[in-house]
């Protein structure tokens, strides 16, 4: 089984339970799937006296949260504390809500989770929780090491076209159809590679240079635009604004002017802003937002959830469209509280009739669960990764191929 390739690059693991009786159960599944080497620990202590002796880490630990003395939670902190970078999986009796807690508490600690698992384990719940571990264990971790970069390099990647945007799918959730697309800004340094949205976003905007970045990135998702309807391919293409764009006075013009220059209509762009966007310079902002919507543009909110301000933003900004934030949405088909927290944002964008975005869609189990509750457009790794405009032809030939799988059930009720 595919699975089992994923397990055999697991060279040792831990696992942490007061229980011998479960403890011995939880070796026995692992054994069973191809884990030779296991470390066995009763309570957190006894697993940081085994961790302090052992020359390599485990590639994997499984800890229960109930435990005398030192529980899951402290051991997980403690382990944080040491730096340890082996990414864990957690497991208990308890309510779910305690468990997705307890999850969300070690990605917040910068810690891998693989999962959050209900006792009793079991093969089936063991794999779901495996499946990213590839993912987990290729993806790069933030790196204080890298090399600085500086404002000069910043402003001669993007004369030099080192900064280019690159595309993720957003498909109609009842079909799997495509119908959009959000471009995001990508920097390929020659020498240190690929360079990550965080470490140049901050830097163009403390040193002047978004604006710049900004009218690039729109004037290249504009081209791009125009060349997919050449084609035959209109489609709604979203991009991210800087909250200072939104302080340019002459901003709104800019846009109309690349409108122009592009032939494309105001409505097949989407400006996505993020709802703390427009607190520091409320009245000037306003008037930008305004007058883009008035212009035809459409206005998501991105990252709905996240910040305490979303419902105020929704009542005075004038939005076409709400995104709401995966971490709504990842995982929601296990986790009530996520699923009531969906429904409840899905539910009023439709009363205000805008168009729903779900971002991070990455199981099928999620993706069912976002058909039955109602989204409109769905956006993750589970249809594709961001893209090279070069590379979504092939993308969008076998993304048809999957389309049967994507598309909602029919209900056979009467």
């Amino acid at each position: 089984m595919a699975i089992e390739k994923t397990l055999y690059q697991i060279e040792s693991l831990l696992v942490v339970d007061d229980s011998t009786v479960q403890r011995e159960h939880t070796v026995g599944l692992m054994r069973d799937m191809g884990v030779d080497l296991i470390y066995e620990a009763g309570n957190g202590h006894e697993a940081l006296e085994l961790l302090a002796m052992l020359k390599l880490p485990p590639s994997l630990a499984i800890i229960d949260l109930e435990m005398p003395g030192m529980d899951g939670v402290e051991l997980i902190q403690q382990l944080q504390q040491s730096q340890a970078t082996f990414p864990l999986i957690v497991a208990s009796s308890r309510e779910t809500s305690l468990l997705s807690s307890v999850e969300t508490m070690i990605q917040a600690l910068g810690m891998r989770v693989l999962g959050a698992l209900q006792k009793p384990l079991n093969r089936e719940k063991i794999v779901a929780a495996m499946k990213s571990f590839d993912v987990a264990a290729s993806t790069p971790q933030k790196n204080d090491s890298l090399p600085s970069i500086c404002e000069s390099e910043l402003a001669a990647a993007m004369r030099n076209g080192e900064l280019t945007a690159y595309y993720q799918p957003k498909v109609d959730m009842r079909t799997g159809m495509l119908k959009g697309v959000e471009a995001l800004a990508r920097w390929i340094h020659p020498t240190m590679g690929f360079i990550p949205p965080d470490r140049f976003i901050p830097l163009a905007e403390q040193g002047g240079l978004i604006h710049e970045l900004t009218l690039n990135m729109l004037a290249k998702a504009m081209a791009q635009a125009a060349l997919w309807n050449e084609r035959g391919l209109p489609l709604k293409v979203a991009v991210n604004l800087s909250p200072l764009s939104l302080d340019m006075p002459d901003f709104v013009q800019k846009m109309s002017d690349l409108l122009a220059q592009h032939a494309l209509l105001a409505d097949q762009i989407v400006l996505e802003i993020t709802e703390s966007s427009v607190v520091a310079n409320l009245g000037s902002a306003l008037g930008t937002l305004a007058r883009l919507r008035l212009k035809g543009f459409g206005l998501s909110i991105d990252d709905y959830g996240t910040g305490f301000s979303s419902m105020q933003q929704l009542a005075r900004i004038p939005f076409t469209e709400l995104k709401i934030d995966r971490s709504f949405v990842h995982g929601a088909h296990q986790r009530q509280n996520l699923r009531v927290i969906l429904q409840s944002a899905l539910d009023m964008a439709r009363r205000l009739e805008l168009v729903t975005v779900a971002e991070g869609v990455e199981t099928m189990e999620d993706w069912r669960l976002l058909q039955e509750s109602g989204c409109l457009l769905g956006q993750g790794y589970l249809i594709a990764k961001p893209m090279d405009a070069k590379d979504f032809p092939i993308w969008l030939k076998g993304h048809h191929r999957r389309l049967p799988e994507l598309r909602m059930p029919v209900s056979h009720d009467k």
